[in-house]
């Protein structure tokens, strides 16, 4: 069953998404060439510790870490530790979460360490992070969760790709919703798949968090010897941006977003619910 909040619990998520927020700032200044993941998830570990906040990766299904470092062609998942060094060109998907008061938050981005980064590269970034504020867009009241998937796969087929072909939107892995736990009912594909039907309708107090990943080749990915790091099949890189948002009456709240997503909202013809912290 999909968990619907109150105000009250959408506050609560929102603190916890603003602790999500300053996470990434944070640990995006310290993805340098000669930084290791582990230096990256120990900046994550003070920012929870000053905001009073608990981490929701830690421990999560036995996983070692506050955050996942996803380096180039790992997907999603990836450990933090000290033999993985960032150099310049690298890209990595940094995904973090917050607990606040029992409320969850969670987000990622893709960032660019150091220079020399090829076009495609960041044409793919470009792409999979606009294809989430497709979906995000699409979190209309009355809309259904296939017409989330619908935005975020139709965006990603529009967009060409340098050199040709076609991206691969990652299908073992997808968006989910999110509350008084993190991964909760329902699972958001980032494609349409038919056989799945239309999905719940869209009401105030739904939340989801919404997070396509793609990559340069294959949409295949397969999970490595620690059990938790997915990569994909081809070892082509990948990209990977997610936003956790609630459905209010008066619209779309990024949680996650430290404008609440109004700014990038506007741009598409969406006016942002506002702001329960004021």
């Amino acid at each position: 069953m999909v968990e619907i909040k109150t105000r009250e619990q959408i506050a609560k998520m929102r603190e916890a998404g603003l602790v999500v927020a300053a996470i990434h700032a944070a640990t995006g200044e310290a993805a340098v060439p000669g930084a290791t993941t582990k230096d990256l998830d120990e900046v994550a570990r003070k920012v929870l510790a000053d905001h009073g906040a608990k981490p929701n990766f830690l421990g999560y299904g036995g996983f070692p870490a506050t955050i996942c470092t996803s380096v180039n062609e790992v997907v999603v998942h990836g450990i933090p530790d000290t033999k993985t060094v960032l150099k310049d060109g690298d890209i990595i998907s940094i995904d973090a979460g917050a607990i606040v008061d029992g409320w969850h938050g969670d987000a990622a981005f893709t960032a660019f360490v150091g220079e020399g980064h090829a076009p495609e590269l960041i044409e793919l970034s470009r792409v999979t992070r606009e294809s989430m504020w497709a979906g995000i867009a699409a979190m209309r009241l009355g809309n259904r969760l296939v017409d989330v998937s619908r935005a975020i796969e139709t965006y990603i087929r529009r967009q060409p790709k340098p050199g040709g072909g076609k991206y691969g939107i990652v299908e073992d892995y997808g968006g989910h919703g999110i509350g008084s736990q993190m991964h909760m009912e329902p699972h958001l594909l980032n494609y349409v798949a038919r056989k799945r039907g239309k999905g719940p309708k869209l009401v105030p107090g739904f939340c989801l968090a919404i997070e396509p990943m793609v990559s340069l080749g294959t949409p295949h990915t397969e999970v490595l010897d620690d059990e938790w790091t997915v990569i994909t099949t081809d070892g082509t890189w990948s990209s990977h941006w997610e936003h956790s948002i609630a459905l209010t009456e008066d619209g779309p709240l990024v949680l996650t977003a430290v404008d609440g997503g109004k700014a990038k909202l506007a741009e598409l013809g969406v006016t942002a619910a506002p702001d329960p912290l004021g």
